[in-house]
């Protein structure tokens, strides 16, 4: 088997959400109306019952930077997480970390017309932390770094940069969800899998 057909008969459900969410917004890129519809508004989600919109905006992107940059977590963890955990608990893992990130934007930003944001971070979030609780000693290589940097380290750069990012509040990049997602992420295993949990504990603090 090619390397290709060896993912996706272990991480079919992967492969179709990057798949996805990086045609969907190329395509978007080169038309910004889709953008438009698409984007997710607190403050009209209930008013205007704009139910669809937390999930389209999963698969929108500001630019090529923040695709690339979400392409890449993704890649790197969610193959991986998937080819071990089984495809439905992993599309449940996804959703449970975009559910959750949404629901934290909605409640801090439904008073604000003005707000809106798009992004699949906060999925991306839950399945990375996740991902890192199963493999506590993996390692990735971040250019432009030359060597390679613990996944627990990466994860806690990407947090702090993200809380940083949120107090900078420019853009439709939702910074704030990406907490949201990290949150989610581990409380799906602990529900989940407790044990996993408590194995990652030990090996980080051990």
């Amino acid at each position: 088997m090619t390397d290709l057909a060896q993912a996706w008969a272990r991480s079919p459900a992967a492969l179709l959400i990057f798949t996805a969410f990086v045609g969907v917004s190329l395509l978007a890129l080169r038309r910004p109306a889709l953008i438009e519809r698409g984007v997710f508004r607190p403050y009209f989600f209930l008013p205007r019952r704009q139910w669809g919109t937390p999930l389209s905006s999963a698969f929108l992107h500001a630019d090529l930077a923040h695709l690339a940059f979400n392409g890449f977590t993704f890649w790197g963890f969610a193959l991986p997480l998937e080819a071990r955990i089984g495809s439905a608990r992993f599309v449940a893992l996804y959703l449970t970390g975009l559910a959750v990130s949404c629901a934290g934007t909605w409640w801090r930003h439904h008073r604000n017309p003005a707000y809106s944001t798009l992004g699949a971070s906060g999925a991306i979030l839950a399945v990375l932390f996740a991902a890192i609780v199963y493999t506590p000693g993996a390692s990735l290589f971040v250019f432009p770094l030359p060597v390679p940097l613990p996944a627990p380290l990466f994860a806690l750069v990407y947090l702090g940069y993200t809380v940083w990012a949120a107090r900078q509040a420019r853009g439709r990049v939702n910074h704030d969800a990406h907490l949201g997602g990290a949150v989610a992420g581990l409380a799906f295993v602990a529900l989940t899998d407790p044990q996993a949990l408590v194995a990652a504990l030990r090996s980080l603090v051990g």
